[in-house]
């Protein structure tokens, strides 16, 4: 019951968080880059990012690991997945390479300094630190991209830059408000199960806390979907994949040390850098992400739980 709560609170107050967040960088006037892989990308991250320091403050550092690096696989297989089903994804007109190579390259950085762990303070500030490159490089390639061409609106989660004022901020407020309390929720459950059914720390947060705070990324991609928004979904994707692991991952190493259990260095960092490189293929052939890609990406998440689940 408390991770059912956790989860219905995290995700209304992700969704509520976003919502806010796209009409006010809207109504501010913020190009459509900064708002699809900053603004949206750290929104959807932010549940990630209270169950990973959650879980370090309260003795869980195995969550907080598993949460990130879980999610990141779930972004690709099952955020991507889902909506290929609904509708095919048409990566044709959207030209991703930059931040896909930037993305690639940070995950590879990421599991280098896992093999050098536990991860301390010093990890963090290195994480940190390429986190504000990242966000510098976006901005400064928005601005050239502005130079070229008017910036259009995202047409997300119907947020409008003529939303009144007041509501934007209820929505913010109550995302603020809301995604503390879910996180707290959730991660009492999920310590619960994994005690009374001999499930270890790494297992529920690979499974259970991952796909629960990858639903706001999984109800952007699908609205992206539906509005036939490639970029916008592949946008959220990689950005928030980037913000998981440095956003995320440096803020809790400042809360560690956060020890890396041998089945991360041996098979689920693996995994999630395999699932990171398969969006290459669309990335640099444009192929579509058609219903079948879409099967395929669901049958791939679902062998990687079971196995887990066996392990």
């Amino acid at each position: 019951m408390l991770v059912a709560a956790g989860l219905v609170l995290l995700v209304l107050s992700g969704d509520f968080l976003v919502k806010g967040a796209v009409a006010l960088s809207l109504k501010l006037g913020i190009p459509a880059l900064i708002v699809s892989v900053t603004i949206v990308g750290f929104g959807t991250s932010a549940p990630e990012m209270l169950i990973a320091i959650q879980s370090a403050l309260e003795g869980a550092p195995g969550i907080a690991l598993g949460n990130v690096v879980g999610s990141n696989t779930a972004n690709v297989l099952l955020v991507l997945g889902v909506p290929a089903l609904l509708y095919p994804l048409d990566t044709g007109q959207t030209d991703t390479r930059r931040i896909y190579l930037m993305m690639m390259g940070i995950s590879v950085i990421f599991v280098a300094l896992a093999f050098l762990g536990p991860l301390y303070i010093w990890h963090g500030l290195v994480l940190l630190a390429l986190l504000v490159v990242m966000l510098a490089d976006n901005f400064f390639a928005a601005i050239r991209a502005q130079k070229t061409c008017h910036a259009t609106p995202i047409d997300n989660h119907d947020a409008e830059p003529s939303m009144p004022t007041g509501r934007m901020a209820i929505f913010i407020i109550a995302g603020i408000i809301g995604l503390p309390i879910g996180a707290q929720l959730m991660i009492d459950g999920a310590v619960v199960i994994a005690e009374r059914f001999g499930l270890s720390q790494e297992i529920i947060g690979l499974t259970l806390v991952a796909i629960g705070t990858s639903l706001p990324e999984l109800a952007t991609t699908v609205m992206a979907a539906i509005r036939r928004q490639a970029d916008v979904a592949l946008g959220n994707v990689i950005g928030s994949n980037m913000f998981n692991l440095l956003a995320i991952m440096g803020i809790t190493s400042f809360f560690g040390p956060l020890p890396i259990a041998p089945e991360f260095l041996s098979f689920d960092l693996w995994v999630m850098l395999a699932s990171s490189a398969l969006i290459g293929l669309f990335v640099f052939t444009r192929l579509s992400i058609t219903r079948i890609w879409g099967v395929a990406f669901l049958g791939l998440y679902v062998v990687y739980i079971v196995l887990l689940l066996h392990r």
